[in-house]
């Protein structure tokens, strides 16, 4: 399943250059995430955890006011907060509050439908393809990896503002569909907001 999204996510960024190319503008793009999770019995006091992320933009437009915008970026992300740990040593009934944070990077592929309000102004929205690649939760006294889910079906919203033909600058708000942790952990979603720049090639 996962390879067949891959596939379809990679033909839209590729067949549509064939047809329109004098239109199509690539780009690249880059800025910071602040994120955060949903979740049942993992960390409480949670706190948004600050990341990067960094991509190419495709902008392939169907008329003067709208464009289908393929993306694929690399994306840090996570939680941060406090948790309850079980040690082999601890008395029954108490467990110690340890310090946490669960780094998860993805390589996400969102596909984005892009309406133009006004001349340089975008309303952003679609679905995020997100595939896994660091999943490493650490605490004060120990780390742990392989809890996270290989993949996330999410979504995009955003608003884009091209301050020059080539530059832009945008902010989105970033949702998981799917759950991000695997069993026990229920209702484990992930969502934040993220802010950057980027450059269109003429």
């Amino acid at each position: 399943m996962k390879k067949i999204i891959l596939i379809i996510a990679v033909t839209v960024l590729i067949i549509p250059t064939a047809k329109s190319q004098e239109k199509i503008q690539f780009g690249v793009k880059g800025g910071v995430n602040f994120t955060n999770m949903t979740s049942n019995d993992y960390l409480y006091d949670e706190k948004f955890k600050t990341g990067l992320y960094l991509g190419a933009t495709v902008e392939i437009p169907l008329s003067k006011k709208f464009s289908i915008q393929p993306e694929i970026v690399y994306s840090s992300q996570g939680i941060k907060g406090k948790a309850f740990v079980n040690y082999p040593s601890t008395l029954p009934g108490t467990m110690p509050i340890v310090n946490a944070e669960h780094k998860l990077d993805y390589i996400k592929i969102p596909v984005l439908a892009k309406l133009y309000l006004v001349k340089n102004f975008s309303f952003e929205i679609g679905p995020s393809f997100n595939f896994l690649v660091n999943d490493r939760f650490t605490s004060d006294s120990y780390t742990q990896t392989d809890l996270a889910e290989k993949f996330e079906f999410g979504g995009v919203i955003g608003l884009s503002y091209k301050v020059k033909s080539n530059f832009f600058v945008n902010t989105n708000y970033l949702i998981g569909f799917s759950n991000t942790l695997k069993s026990p952990f229920e209702n484990s979603k992930n969502y934040g907001f993220s802010a950057g720049i980027g450059y269109l090639f003429k």
